[in-house]
């Protein structure tokens, strides 16, 4: 039979030829709109790496005193390279093959780190090479050691090359883990460690390629910045034998526009977490804010406590969208952490497209960790609402990890599309007020 001349085939070519247009305009509206509806800008479209040469001109740390050296902290030296292209009107910092040691680095406005392939920059073991300066940690203001790369108000600023920062954390992960046998209430700052990058009032941020591991505190901070790429970048540090304690991967801390793509992250604590401020006046505070517009997108997650997490010390996230993504050994999947001694608000969180294995789907249940209201008599709200979970195929041990109090409000939550193995398959509708549950499948069978 000749296809091309059936009346049928004709008409159906003819309908669909007119429904084309139509069908395209819904793919494409679907797949580029935020949670809340907003179509999201071609921004976060344009994935293109920044290339070396576009940074300006190139400083090879050992073309100007840096000793090939591994064994010697070098951090006036390396400077001091900084500070040369700072004054000659900006540059690349080009760490090249070998190993390297610093303490804080601090970089200038038109200045670039390339760490490149075969190379090493890696974190001083002492304290006494981080300065206690002007920061920011667990949603506060204060003072705090300096990061081993800092960046304070430099626009533009990239990190690139295929090259390591390595924080170096052995020896901090083994004095905090004493203080915790000491004392096992203290808290994340009592023990004196570094974080590795940390990134602060700086707007068009790239950070492509690198690995960045055995962070001794939070593994990459960025604070108080809008319209930051983070492109296939490694960053990992472990959880056996010694665990390396609050190495979150990376902390969005009052951030706008966010693009974290193509990342392996495995990290003992948090993979992608979201903060903005803690504690009962939290959202008076205008050091605090939330962060808006992130989009989190094919990316694998090995260990770590979750793959995304809103809290602990967030007031306020709104359109966050992470999909086409893998997670493997993760204790959660979703996150939220419901902090009673603060008013917060997690709204058009939407998780997608997601394949693998985790302790728990999703987890919401109160944050009592150094609960503290200051004194304020009434206790503060927190809401979740409009928190979507859609084409997930997950191997878990609980299915609805949500046990909530008075002062947590849970509303809209949408389940569809998910095809769950679970040892522990309860779940409680009342927990959540306008809870839909559209094809979801728990041990192959269909619930409602």
């Amino acid at each position: 039979m000749d296809i091309s001349l059936s009346p049928i085939y004709k008409s159906l070519s003819f309908v669909l030829f007119l429904l084309a247009p139509f069908i395209a305009l819904a793919q494409d509206t679907e797949g580029n709109l935020f949670p809340d509806g907003t179509k999201i800008p071609k921004w976060f479209s344009d994935t293109s790496k920044v290339p070396l040469e576009k940074l300006g001109k190139p400083y090879v740390i050992t073309d100007f005193g840096v000793s090939a050296d591994s064994t010697i902290v070098q951090t006036k030296a390396i400077q001091q390279v900084i500070d040369r292209a700072a004054e000659n009107g900006g540059g690349v910092i080009i760490v090249p093959k070998g190993t390297f040691m610093s303490g804080a680095l601090f970089f200038k406005p038109k200045t670039h780190l390339y760490v490149a392939d075969r190379a090493v920059l890696k974190g001083s073991d002492n304290i006494a090479d981080y300065p206690k300066i002007p920061s920011r940690m667990e949603g506060q203001n204060l003072d705090y050691f300096a990061a081993l790369i800092n960046a304070y108000g430099v626009n533009g600023f990239t990190i690139s090359g295929n090259g390591v920062i390595d924080g170096n954390g052995l020896r901090y992960w083994e004095a905090f883990w004493k203080r915790r046998e000491e004392n096992p209430k203290c808290t994340n700052l009592e023990v004196s460690r570094p974080r590795l990058v940390f990134i602060w009032k700086c707007n068009d941020v790239q950070v492509q390629d690198v690995k960045l591991r055995n962070a001794g505190f939070w593994s990459s901070h960025y604070y108080q910045c809008h319209n930051v790429k983070i492109l296939n970048v490694r960053i990992t540090s472990p959880h056996a034998p010694v665990k390396a304690p609050s190495t979150d991967a990376i902390d969005l801390d009052v951030c706008t526009n966010v693009l974290v793509k193509g990342c392996y992250l495995s990290v003992n604590d948090d993979a992608i977490a979201l903060k903005g401020g803690k504690g009962p006046w939290a959202d008076r505070d205008p050091g605090n804010g939330g962060n808006y517009n992130i989009l989190i997108e094919d990316c694998e997650f090995g260990f770590c406590h979750a793959a995304l997490t809103c809290g602990s010390e967030a007031i306020h996230n709104k359109n966050i969208l992470m999909r086409n993504c893998s997670v493997n050994d993760a204790k959660r999947l979703l996150w939220l952490k419901m902090r009673p001694d603060t008013p917060q608000k997690y709204e058009f969180v939407t998780v997608e497209n997601i394949k693998g294995n985790a302790y728990s789907l999703i987890y919401v249940k109160p944050w009592t960790q150094f609960f503290d209201l200051q004194g304020r008599k009434d206790v503060p709200l927190s809401y979740s609402e409009n928190i979507t979970l859609r084409n997930i195929n997950l191997t878990c041990e609980v299915f609805f990890d949500i046990d909530v109090n008075e002062y947590d409000k849970l509303s809209k939550f949408t389940f569809e599309h998910l095809n769950i193995t679970a040892k522990n398959a309860s779940y409680n509708k009342g927990l959540v007020q306008d809870l839909s549950l559209i094809d979801v499948k728990v041990n192959e069978l269909t619930i409602r």
